[in-house]
C-alpha cells in the first residue's frame, strides 16, 4: 500500500512539475502591413536548423506579394558576408494563415509541407527589423533591412524574445554590428 501512495505522489507530482513549466501560448505582432513586410530581408541571427546551409555568409529572403494573394518567398545563402557567391537558393510561397493581423503565415518550400512563420516583434514605425518564430519556439530569426545591426537594440530585442520565453542561447549572428 506504501509503494501504491509513494507511487501516487511521485505522478502527482511529476504532473505538477510539468504543469508548472507549460509555456504561455506565444503571441505575434497585432498586425503586420504586408505591403510594408514585403521587400529584402536580411538575417541577422538565427536559430541553426536543419534546413539552412551551415557555415554561410550573408543570408537573405525577398518577399513578394503575389496577385493571387500568397507571397512569393525567396532565400538565400551567399559563401561570403559581402554575397557575392550563392551557396544555396530556394523559392516557396507564404499564406496568410490570419488574416485579421497577417502576423501568421504558413511558408511552404515543398508541397504538401508547410510551416508556421510567425511575426513576433516588429519594428512598427518604419519596418527596419523583425523577429520570426513558430508557436513551438523551436525556430528564430531575427530579420533587418541591412545586414548590420545596432548593438543596443539588438540587446533589446534579446530581451523581448527572453520574454516571450525563447532560449536566446541557441542563437547564432550570422549579420554584424554596426
Amino acid at each position: 500500500m506504501k509503494i501504491i501512495i509513494m507511487l501516487a505522489i511521485l505522478i502527482i507530482s511529476a504532473n505538477t512539475t510539468l504543469a508548472s513549466k507549460k509555456l504561455q501560448p506565444l503571441t505575434t505582432v497585432d498586425r503586420v502591413d504586408l505591403n510594408r513586410y514585403a521587400g529584402l530581408w536580411y538575417q541577422f541571427a538565427y536559430f541553426p536548423n536543419s534546413f539552412q546551409p551551415k557555415n554561410s555568409g550573408l543570408t537573405t529572403a525577398e518577399y513578394t506579394l503575389h496577385p493571387k494573394g500568397h507571397i512569393t518567398v525567396k532565400n538565400t545563402a551567399y559563401k561570403d558576408f559581402e554575397g557575392s557567391k550563392v551557396k544555396s537558393d530556394i523559392k516557396g510561397k507564404a499564406f496568410i494563415a490570419d488574416k485579421s493581423t497577417n502576423s501568421r503565415l504558413k511558408v511552404q518550400f515543398f508541397w504538401p509541407f508547410k510551416a508556421d512563420y510567425w511575426i513576433i516583434l516588429l519594428d512598427e514605425n518604419d519596418y527596419k527589423w523583425a523577429v520570426v518564430s513558430d508557436p513551438s519556439r523551436k525556430y528564430l530569426w531575427i530579420l533587418t533591412r541591412s545586414p548590420y545591426l545596432d548593438r543596443d537594440l539588438y540587446r533589446l530585442l534579446l530581451a523581448q524574445i527572453e520574454a516571450k520565453n525563447i532560449d536566446t542561447g541557441k542563437i547564432e549572428i550570422t549579420g554584424k554590428f554596426e
